[in-house]
């Protein structure tokens, strides 16, 4: 996305059997007391590409890098991320932290929805070449609760991307789903993404 969002960050478009190698080195990797960590979404579990599978890299201890546009300036060190991408500019994102406990998660969650709320706004004072625009598609009745949100941003060079995100809470364990493409509203999968952010906080524990 270059200039704008920063959705589909550095080293989600990774090739496909980069991605293999990295969740097989993962799988040697993990401990079995992570058995009891907050489980991530699978490729199949996102909104479906119309031409490609997706394709997940390991989970990952600490926050992204790059951090994610509207909620990484507020992940904490103890965040784990996973990273999917298509075969095409197509990427996801999910992020999620354990609190110590239910009222910090709760605030965390709040704090990120601030922070997504006033995204657009931030966008566009930190660069006037760029139209950002926002909506709420509201909330959605799994376990405490998730939110979804959309972003699509306009660059004055011609550039224009869509994403979709989504807060969730299950105890103290929140979860933020990150979903990006070229495109407008239009081809935000708004339904489909859903119902990933269903899932994802449904998988928490």
């Amino acid at each position: 996305m270059g200039k704008t969002v920063q959705i589909r960050a550095r080293g989600i478009r990774t090739t496909v059997a980069a991605l293999a190698a990295a969740a097989a080195v993962a799988a040697v990797a993990v401990p079995a007391a992570a058995a009891t960590a907050p489980r991530f979404l699978k490729p199949a579990e996102l909104p479906p590409h119309p031409t490609s599978p997706w394709y997940a890299g390991p989970v990952t201890a600490g926050q992204p890098d790059p951090l994610p546009v509207c909620v990484g300036e507020a992940l904490p060190s103890i965040a784990s991320h996973r990273s999917y991408g298509t075969e095409f500019d197509t990427n996801a994102q999910q992020i999620t932290v354990v609190e110590r406990t239910e009222q910090r998660a709760k605030d965390f969650a709040a704090l990120l929805r601030e922070d997504i709320t006033g995204c657009a706004k931030k966008l566009m004072e930190q660069d006037p070449d760029l139209t950002a625009t926002q909506k709420s598609y509201g909330r959605l009745n799994v376990e405490e609760g998730a939110h979804v949100y959309g972003l699509h941003t306009a660059s004055a060079w011609g550039s224009s991307d869509i994403g979709l995100f989504s807060v969730g809470r299950d105890g103290r364990t929140v979860t933020v789903v990150l979903w990006g493409q070229m495109g407008n509203f239009q081809h935000a999968q708004v339904a489909d993404f859903k119902k990933t952010t269903v899932t994802a906080v449904n998988k928490l524990y």
